[in-house]
């Protein structure tokens, strides 16, 4: 009874936490962070104990499902170097920088452990870095660079981490069989996903109600993920891929599945965050409990590897700044300020920390898995260094470096493609035999709506009509701008998202407003 008590504490806090972030312009999860590692000083607080086997399947899923719902496949099309960069050379070299360190730094670590640290600090948080970068008014160009890497890099330092692991049980060296098995296991992952997403599609045509279709998106992740990961491939890029999936065949028609699932997912991807995040501060306290005095022996060589994790990322985006220079590349980084901001974004989270808990005790040989203790210590120290600060003080960057976004280009965005459901919705009805037959006084109804609809989307306003005058406009006007118009102007905005410089969220701001009106216009 006292966990479930202190699960829903959690939830609750992450309501107040949310709230206090709003009001002090600072990110959520680091204040469920910071306040869930200040409770455990309560004498008499109550222990969470949750098996690390199980931090990854019962996190992971759902909040990747929610971050790859923002994108799309036409992003990774347009940036697969970035991501491969990002998600893959960047963790590759992160973590053998970290590895040469920790064998530098630990006595008696072996190369197999300090590989194991590496990975565990090497990928950034998508969680994170979503939950903080979105609060203050980021350009959108770096946020999609973020989020594509967060997306796909834990795949990649997870895979490491295993390999490595297995390396110091058996008392195998370490080899390039890394790499195919990442590969193969992307593959399989990519096949998993595909198939989650096509049998998710079937089951909604199956469903009748909207509540329930929303559902089995909650299910879906967590059954992708445990799929992989049973026939030993990517859990991680199942989730993303059956998520991308999911969004490619989303429909013009589903305006209500699309209102209903974004208003659910809004919640869970709050409180899921929030609990984790409240999870991480607990644990992290436990640790530094566990270790006693010892932590402060171990706090050098900590700080000195978290200093080298911001490091090495700050010089890999300042090659990729040099090279898209000499390029005349439009993808970011383009500037040093690029740099710094994507370098401060680097934030470590769920994965560092499950991994880090994931170390096994002992090796089969009954002794003690090499220098646990610090590996544990250090992999905490850089994610709470890689967290907290850059949490904490990533709205005060933006104001110096002057790089808040205005929204400008974001609204240009949203204006054109407005514009263009307007027009698509015009050209439907022009030519249709129901339009033709309205009398004229309906007619000119249906145009003035149409007229006023680029607005509308824009704005996100509908104008306030008395109930006479909702009866004045009757059921044919609402028949015609609904199954006609409307169904047209949703069919352009989702064509839209496939497109390669198409923004993700401008299209699914656009496309909550068309789906709003769809919802609202029946009653008219």
């Amino acid at each position: 009874m006292e966990q479930l008590i202190l699960i829903v504490g959690l939830l609750f806090a992450t309501v107040v936490a949310v709230g206090l972030g709003d009001k002090l312009r600072l990110p959520y999860p680091v204040l469920m962070l910071i306040m869930a590692g200040a409770l455990t000083f309560i004498p008499g607080f109550p222990d969470l104990r949750i098996d690390p086997e199980l931090i990854l399947p019962i996190f992971l899923p759902p909040l990747l499902f929610a971050t790859a719902q923002k994108s799309s496949w036409a992003v990774f099309r347009v940036r697969w170097r970035t991501i491969l960069l990002l998600a893959v050379a960047l963790v590759v070299v992160s973590t053998a920088m970290v590895a040469g360190a920790a064998w530098l730094l630990i006595p008696s670590i072996g190369i197999p452990a300090a590989l194991a640290l590496g990975a565990m600090c090497a990928p950034p948080d998508p969680v994170a870095v979503e939950s903080i970068a979105g609060r203050v008014h980021m350009p959108r160009r770096l946020i999609t660079v973020l989020q594509s890497e967060g997306l796909f890099n834990d795949a990649a330092a997870i895979v490491i981490f295993q390999a490595a692991v297995a390396s110091a049980m058996d008392g195998e060296p370490f080899g390039l069989g890394v790499v195919g098995k990442f590969l193969l296991g992307a593959a399989v992952a990519v096949v998993v996903g595909m198939i989650m997403g096509w049998v998710t599609g079937l089951i909604t045509k199956l469903i009748a109600s909207s509540v329930a279709r929303s559902a089995v998106t909650l299910v879906v992740p967590f059954a992708a993920y445990i799929l992989a990961e049973e026939v030993h491939a990517s859990g991680v890029i199942a989730v993303v891929v059956t998520a991308l999936e999911i969004k490619r065949h989303a429909r013009a028609e589903d305006a209500a599945e699309r209102i209903t699932r974004a208003a659910f997912w809004d919640v869970v991807e709050l409180l899921v965050t929030g609990l984790a995040f409240g999870l991480v501060g607990l644990e992290v306290r436990e640790v530094i409990k566990a270790e006693g005095a010892a932590i402060w022996g171990m706090l050098p060589m900590a700080v000195a590897v978290s200093l080298l994790v911001i490091v090495v990322r700050f010089l890999w985006f300042g090659l990729l700044a040099l090279l898209s220079r000499k390029n005349d590349g439009e993808l970011p980084p383009t500037s040093l300020k690029d740099v710094v901001i994507l370098t401060w974004c680097g934030m470590r989270g769920l994965a560092t920390l499950a991994l880090a808990l994931a170390l096994p005790a002992v090796l089969p040989s009954g002794e003690a898995f090499p220098a646990r203790h610090e590996i544990i210590v250090v992999a905490c120290a850089v994610l709470l260094t890689t967290l907290v600060l850059p949490g904490l003080t990533l709205p005060w960057l933006m104001r110096v470096l002057k790089a808040t976004d205005d929204g400008a280009e974001e609204q240009e965005a949203a204006k054109l493609l407005a514009l263009r459901a307007q027009e698509a919705a015009v050209a439907a009805l022009h030519n249709n035999d129901l339009i033709k037959n309205l009398p004229p006084e309906k007619l000119a109804l249906v145009k003035a709506r149409m007229q006023r609809l680029q607005v509308e989307l824009l704005d996100g306003s509908l104008k306030n009509e008395s109930a006479d005058e909702r009866r004045r406009r009757g059921r044919e006007l609402a028949i015609a701008v609904q199954t006609i118009a409307l169904d047209a102007a949703r069919a352009e905005v989702l064509d839209a998202r496939n497109e390669p410089d198409a923004d993700p969220e401008v299209v699914d701001r656009v496309l909550r407003q068309l789906d709003l009106r769809t919802m609202i216009m029946p009653e008219s």
